[in-house]
């Protein structure tokens, strides 16, 4: 198998004595590509996951604010973003959103800082991971008025139902699903994800959080995607291996364009 783990947070503390073992339990498993979400704690470290990347040929990275984490931004802080960019393992922009739940961060700032991020992917024409949560209306809007669709997006760990995944797709988003569509009551979500295109399907972890079934409970990791392609192949009447197939050329294609598929070498 060639599974991709489009978004997990390897640089969590749960990971911190055993990350090596935890690599190697993909691989083992067929996951042959995990992105690892450089959000972190938030600024000023911004390169969290760059330096897990660059110590493991199966790891890509992203860079960007979190919206829990927006109150520590500032003026500097978009303009670094811009220069980690380029650097040549960080493949998207994000996690990135607004989240009205925790509201750890004053709505308004969470606001600000999503704009500057939409407006910077925009002009770089880099990948967008969305993070929305009790938010959807905002983060429609905020995407209509500043976000270039050229660029690509996807929208991280999908919990919408049939509404949004519809609103999603004809923005031009790619729909990544996580553990949660294993979840015995998360019907409008596997309702969601009998509706997207196979050219529009991603899978993810999330680890270390929303282990799949049979896992639930315990700490998550990039082995676990297996699970959710499993069910993804049960909902959509497709097999496990199309499933694997789809999603693998789906986050090729839209975050690394022409990637050749990569040797698993820890």
């Amino acid at each position: 198998m060639r599974l991709v783990d489009s978004h997990c947070h390897l640089d969590d503390a749960r990971f911190q004595d055993d990350l090596d073992e935890v690599i190697g339990r993909a691989i083992e498993a067929g996951v042959e590509t995990m992105m690892t979400i450089g959000t972190g704690d938030g600024p000023p470290d911004l390169e969290v996951a760059i330096r897990l990347a660059d110590r493991h040929d199966c790891l890509y990275a992203s860079v960007g604010v979190h919206p829990h984490d927006a109150a520590k931004a500032d003026e500097g802080t978009v303009r670094r973003l811009e220069n980690l960019l380029r650097h040549p393992k960080v493949l998207a922009l994000g996690e990135i959103g607004l989240d009205y739940h925790y509201d750890n961060s004053p709505r308004e700032t969470q606001r600000l800082r999503f704009i500057e991020q939409l407006e910077l992917a925009s002009s770089v024409r880099t990948p967008i991971i969305i993070h929305t949560r009790e938010a959807w209306p905002d983060t429609f809007s905020l995407l209509e008025q500043h976000w270039n669709p050229a660029a690509g997006g996807i929208m991280h760990c999908f919990s919408g139902g049939p509404a949004e995944v519809e609103r999603s797709l004809a923005m031009g988003f790619h729909i990544s699903f996580s553990g949660i569509v294993t979840y015995a009551k998360a019907l409008e979500v596997q309702e969601a994800a009998k509706l997207v295109p196979s050219g529009r399907l991603l899978m993810e972890t999330d680890a270390p959080y929303l282990a799949p079934i049979p896992h639930r409970g315990k700490r998550n990791e990039p082995a676990f995607v297996l699970e959710t392609a499993r069910k993804l192949a049960l909902l959509r009447g497709q097999s496990l291996e199309q499933i694997v197939e789809f999603t693998a050329d789906n986050w090729r294609a839209l975050c690394k364009p022409g990637l050749h598929r990569a040797k698993p070498n820890r």
